[in-house]
């Protein structure tokens, strides 16, 4: 019990104030739950954790105007997670709002994941599920949020579009060849539209980057209307959106 002890004190030691973890951001056995919950409790009595739902906890921040709670996201973490792997994200409002899309942020976050459903109800804080399109990790889940913008850019809330499509371009624009690459090949699972808006995207940046298998998946006779014309995106007629 006293090396699990010291191992847990150890690995709570070098984690950041104001970040909320749970049993799976431990390096520990599921068998070693049991035993964990008690060196856990013993911590929280120290006051050198701190308790926020059954099975969340997180290192308290002393502010000047006393002590800081971990905010929603924080507080959501543990479960994006399942045997210490990544398996979900948020999305929706609370992400596009994030992303300067929107001013709006649902009373509801929604949490992505391939083959899980999450719901979360924690005091204000309220989780609903919906599925993400493609399995979910640590090294996609943002590119993931980006296609996730895309496809929803007709429902945000109070979006301007011109922004939106300048949000895109700077998103995009920061990828290497490796995570453009990448980004098409889930963007041939998201509906035609968001393969539409990267390519066009993609053709308006001169990105020297091979579309053609997002025109190839589109239907020549589809039209995309977008409220996007040809001087928020030079190439939105070349893919069909209007």
């Amino acid at each position: 019990m006293s090396s699990l002890s010291d191992k847990i004190t150890q690995q709570i030691k070098g984690m950041p104030e104001d970040i909320s973890f749970g049993y799976a951001q431990l390096i520990i056995s599921g068998q070693q739950y049991q035993s964990a919950a008690k060196i856990l409790e013993r911590l929280q009595k120290k006051g050198v954790i701190r308790k926020l739902s059954k099975g969340i906890f997180f290192k308290p921040k002393i502010t000047p105007f006393g002590e800081k709670i971990p905010g929603e996201e924080q507080v959501l973490k543990p479960y994006l997670y399942q045997d210490g792997k990544r398996t979900a994200y948020i999305t929706g409002n609370y992400l596009y709002n994030q992303m300067g899309l929107t001013t709006q942020v649902s009373a509801t976050i929604q949490i992505a994941s391939r083959n899980r459903r999450i719901f979360v109800s924690r005091g204000t804080i309220q989780a609903t599920a919906v599925k993400s399109y493609v399995d979910v990790s640590d090294e996609n889940y943002q590119l993931l949020g980006l296609l996730d913008a895309m496809k929803d850019l007709k429902q945000i809330p109070d979006l301007d579009i011109k922004s939106a499509i300048t949000m895109f371009k700077k998103q995009v624009g920061q990828l290497d060849e490796k995570r453009l690459l990448e980004l098409i090949g889930y963007a041939l699972k998201y509906p035609p539209r968001v393969r539409a808006l990267l390519g066009a995207l993609l053709t308006a940046m001169g990105k020297r980057i091979e579309t053609k298998p997002l025109s190839d998946s589109l239907n020549p006779l589809t039209t995309f209307k977008l409220n996007i014309d040809e001087t928020l995106l030079p190439s939105a007629l070349e893919w069909n959106i209007q």
